[in-house]
């Protein structure tokens, strides 16, 4: 056996060990954010190892000697038993979930300085993810969903490009929806343009298909509605958070 073949079989050992409790990274970019943000990456392999520290070179040269140390070549087809689908750049690793009380600790602390956006029952594991990466990229505290789907799923993951090590993501009962006024976004609410949102605002959104609960609903502090044209039945939700995240934000300072 040559030192790469045992190279690999010990990273196939890793893998089969860590896998059961952890998260999947699926692809280059999902790796690449996740180990910018201090994940605990446990195993890391590819398919093309020369490939991949091109475009770590090309993409991250921050990162490009980590990922030498951490990626290990493994066969094509064994690549492809490892993961669901194998992402066109032919990485894949796995990682420890970020921790779910100090996820709690950091929405819930007080003063905020960025709202929580809360997915009412989301349906779309996708969704879920490229509003991962959109809250990430705005400095939200944090994503909460409501529900049945688990925002960390491997779908939702990939979507969000490893954006979850980002921010904080969990999702929760609405009874235990972090504190904060609860801004919550339906079409007979007030238009979003004259209603500053605070800081520590919960930003609501409801599902794809059935809008917000009536539970939520309820509970909403305002209700705000998104400037839409007549005849135009929605937006996608990703669009929605973005539209919502960037008059959170407000004009750029001159």
């Amino acid at each position: 056996m040559t030192e790469d073949d045992a190279r690999a079989a010990a990273a196939l050992r890793l893998w089969e060990a860590t896998a059961p409790d952890a998260v999947l990274l699926d692809g280059f970019h999902a790796l690449k954010h996740a180990l910018r943000f201090e994940a605990p990456v446990r195993a890391a392999v590819t398919s093309d190892k020369t490939a991949a520290l091109a475009l770590a070179a090309d993409l991250a040269d921050d990162l490009t000697d980590t990922l030498d140390r951490l990626l290990v070549e493994v066969p094509a087809g064994t690549l492809r038993e490892l993961v669901p689908r194998v992402h066109p750049t032919g990485v894949a690793a796995l990682a420890e979930r970020r921790n779910r009380t100090a996820n709690l600790d950091a929405m819930s602390r007080l003063p905020r300085r960025s709202p929580v956006v809360v997915l009412d029952n989301p349906r779309n594991l996708g969704n879920v993810g490229a509003v991962v990466r959109l809250a990430a990229g705005f400095g939200a505290a944090g994503v909460v969903t409501t529900g049945d789907l688990d925002p960390w799923h491997p779908n939702a993951v990939r979507s969000g490009a490893g954006l979850h090590y980002a921010t904080a993501v969990e999702r929760l009962p609405l009874e235990e929806l972090p504190p904060g006024p609860l801004y919550v976004l339906d079409p007979e609410g007030d238009d979003i343009r004259s209603v500053p949102l605070p800081d520590d605002a919960l930003i609501a959104f409801g599902s794809e298909r059935h809008g917000i609960s009536p539970d939520l609903r309820e509970r909403a502090t305002r209700l705000v509605a998104l400037p839409m044209r007549p005849q135009v039945s929605s937006y996608n939700l990703a669009t929605s958070v973005a539209m919502a995240l960037f008059h959170w934000g407000g004009p750029a300072p001159l």
